[in-house]
């Protein structure tokens, strides 16, 4: 929105060509998301305490977290509203990946929000049906994967571009469209079972999508995406200013969703944060390196496969409890160790991300 009114006042005063610099605008986005969740926050969590929009704690689950029953939850509500305010002020607005991003983030948050609702307010423990829950899920995704497919504006749009090897770029087809849905709801889901501790989730979030943004402004300059041999999809740059947007946001909830949590983020952001670090990942063709970085994503999601599998093979649990942060809890590892390993493990993880950029 800023973008077109520094354009117009360009025509008086060329110094409001200073804007348009995608770096510029990355630093304002990040500084206004955070500004926005640091304000919004204490408000948002006294309103949430005032209407008792309070955690229900599984009584099966570590003993040390029925302390935290009634933190409010839903917090990630303050998350999508700080990152959709400082995309929309800063992001060039004729961007196609930046529409498709934010709808992505809309669709997703809102299934999210009914979750929630239907849970803590409405006091129904199942929340919304896992059918519907699902069918929402797969609208979103197909429709983003849609979006993406039919407005690509060269081949390697809908390439899948594989890590290390430079030369290697499988066309995809119309299996593009199958992939793109699985990586956005296999990243919302996956991000949504992470979010069982204080900080768990956020952190690695926020890690990944930095990571990604340094993935999306390489691709989007034609001559750093020829001499990474990395694909160049023209207008993916854009990406920054609302990894941004994010990173801001997601540091900002992280101040209050430090141990001991003020307020959790709730279905409502882990959901639309997986979904939006997936469509992202599909964008700048990095679908592979999406899965080394977000290795406690992954590690997460495996555990509840392999526990389920486990039990109803065999009647026996590999775990003692799913998803594995819970496993740890129960082994004695004192919350805040098992967040900060988790942290340490994703930053890790990142740095070979992105070294994919450089070993080709």
């Amino acid at each position: 929105m800023l973008l077109w009114l520094a354009e117009y006042l360009a025509q008086f005063e060329s110094g409001f060509l200073v804007v348009q610099y995608l770096t510029l605008r990355a630093i304002f986005s990040v500084l206004t998301a955070l500004f926005v969740a640091f304000m919004v926050g204490p408000l948002m969590i006294e309103k949430l305490r005032h209407y008792q929009v309070g955690q229900a704690i599984r009584e099966d689950g570590p003993k040390s977290h029925l302390s935290k029953a009634g933190t409010p939850t839903m917090g990630g509500a303050l998350i999508l509203v700080a990152i959709t305010f400082s995309t929309l002020l800063w992001a060039d607005l004729d961007n196609r990946f930046v529409w498709i991003t934010l709808g992505v983030l809309v669709v997703f948050g809102a299934v999210g929000w009914v979750d929630d609702w239907r849970k803590v307010v409405q006091k129904n423990s199942r929340g919304l049906p896992g059918r519907w829950k699902y069918l929402w899920q797969s609208v979103g995704a197909i429709g983003a994967a849609c979006a993406l497919y039919f407005s690509a504006e060269s081949p390697v749009e809908t390439q899948l571009i594989v890590p290390f090897f430079k030369g290697v770029a499988i066309n995809l087809g119309w299996f593009y469209l199958v992939l793109t849905y699985f990586v956005i709801n296999g990243t919302s889901n996956a991000v949504n079972l992470t979010d069982g501790l204080d900080g768990l989730a956020i952190m690695p979030t926020v890690l990944v999508a930095a990571a990604l943004g340094i993935f999306a402004y390489a691709s989007g300059h034609a001559q750093f995406a020829d001499y990474l041999h990395i694909p160049y999809v023209a207008g993916s740059g854009e990406l920054v200013v609302i990894v941004a947007a994010l990173c801001g946001a997601g540091l900002g909830f992280l101040w209050f969703n430090s141990y001991p949590a003020q307020v959790f983020m709730g279905d409502v952001g882990a959901l639309a944060l997986g979904a939006v670090l997936g469509v992202m990942a599909v964008i700048v063709r990095q679908e592979i390196v999406l899965f080394i970085m977000g290795g406690v994503f992954v590690m997460e999601t495996v555990s509840v496969m392999l526990q389920v599998a486990s039990f109803k093979l065999t009647g026996r649990r590999i775990f003692r409890m799913a998803p594995i942060h819970h496993h740890f809890e129960l082994k004695g590892w004192p919350e805040p160790k098992i967040i900060v390993r988790f942290w340490i493990i994703t930053v890790i993880l990142v740095l070979v991300g992105l070294a994919t950029l450089k070993i080709r």
